[in-house]
C-alpha cells in the first residue's frame, strides 16, 4: 500500500485560495490515478478531483472551474489548487492513490480546510 502525506490545509476566508499537496511514498509516475476526496461534518466522503498518469483530469461539478489538480513527477507530488473558496467547501480533504473496483486503494490521513469569515 502506498503511503500518502498531505499538507496545505487551513483556515481561509470566502473567496480565498488554498493549495493542498500530496506526496506518495513511491514514485508518482508509477501511480495510475491520483485524486482528492472530501468529507464534511455529518456527511459521506465525496469525490473532488482526479488526475490520470497521462494528465487527464476529472472534477466534481461543485468544484469545476474553481479547483485545479496537477501532478508533478519531478517533485513527486499531486497538488490541488483551490480558488474562490466557499463555506460549503469546508471539509477534511483526503488524498487518494490507485484505483480498483471498490475505489481508491490508498488514502492519506486527511487535512482540514475551513472556509469562514
Amino acid at each position: 500500500q502506498v503511503q500518502l502525506v498531505e499538507s496545505g490545509g487551513g483556515l481561509v476566508q470566502p473567496g480565498g485560495s488554498l493549495r493542498l499537496s500530496c506526496a506518495p511514498s513511491v514514485s508518482i509516475s508509477s501511480i495510475d490515478v491520483m485524486g482528492w476526496y472530501r468529507q464534511a461534518p455529518g456527511k459521506q466522503r465525496t469525490f473532488v478531483a482526479q488526475v490520470l498518469r497521462g494528465g487527464t483530469t476529472t472534477y466534481a461539478d461543485s468544484v469545476k472551474g474553481r479547483f485545479t489538480l496537477s501532478r508533478d513527477n519531478a517533485k513527486n507530488t499531486a497538488s490541488l489548487q483551490m480558488y474562490n473558496l466557499k463555506p460549503e467547501d469546508t471539509a477534511v480533504y483526503y488524498c487518494a492513490a490507485g484505483m480498483n473496483i471498490y475505489g481508491p486503494t490508498s488514502w492519506g490521513q486527511g487535512t482540514q480546510v475551513t472556509v469562514s469569515s
